[in-house]
């Protein structure tokens, strides 16, 4: 199976559409994803997002998904350094979160105070459970650290998302800390990671990334 994470367009935040720009992104975008046979697409439910997928649902006949799921990965934590207002929890400055070692650990990046206070481990698995539930529809159903593959396939998912939310995804199906991710990882806008299921063992499958943030089709115009 092949998953197609798509970030949106660049984005008009105040209004939640794309600006002029994205649309452009998006247009170039659907010509390369139409030559996808997908077998379904899903997209989340805010705006930007839903303006990128039209371009590509509008050029294949087909209609999308919406995930609440999909929607950015936002939950707010009182950072070191800020004392006002709260933060997105992936904005952080590299000194001050680095410190802390927890941060690089798959079972221990949300036990740091300013996580648990902002309930992240909640949101965080209300996503790859949501997540692991539709993929498991396709075919294919978590088991550990890997997925059993129920009924193996070559089925194509193109999901149409946020930039914090695929690092959620990526730091699921590779099992490693999402905050390395959202620090270490630049996804510019319009751009696709692909995952494919690696599945040396009959019913046993690992995804592995082929590819993160392809902006090919804004090269080729």
């Amino acid at each position: 199976m092949k998953l197609l994470i798509v970030r949106h367009g660049d984005p008009d935040y105040e209004h939640d559409t794309l600006t002029e720009k994205g649309w452009r992104e998006a247009e170039y975008l659907s010509e390369e994803l139409a030559k996808n046979d997908a077998s379904a697409y899903y997209v989340s439910p805010l705006g930007r997002a839903k303006d990128t997928a039209s371009c590509t649902l509008k050029k294949v006949k087909r209609e999308a998904v919406v995930c609440e799921w999909l929607r950015e990965f936002n939950p707010r934590i009182w950072r070191p350094d800020v004392n006002d207002h709260k933060m997105i929890v992936w904005d952080w400055l590299p000194q001050d979160w680095m410190k802390e070692d927890r941060f690089f650990e798959e079972n221990g990046w949300y036990d740091v105070k300013p996580l648990q206070e902002g309930e992240v481990k909640k949101e965080y698995d209300w996503v790859i459970g949501q997540f692991d539930t539709l993929v498991k529809t396709h075919g294919y159903a978590r088991d550990g650290r890997f997925y059993r593959a129920e009924r193996a396939n070559n089925d194509t998912l193109v999901f149409f998302c946020h930039f914090g939310l695929e690092c959620v995804l990526l730091s699921h199906l590779l099992n490693v800390s999402p905050m390395v991710l959202w620090h270490g990882l630049c996804a510019a806008p319009s751009s696709v990671t692909t995952v494919v299921t690696e599945e040396r063992r009959k019913g046993i499958a690992c995804f592995r990334m082929t590819s993160f943030a392809d902006t090919t089709h804004l090269y080729l115009h």
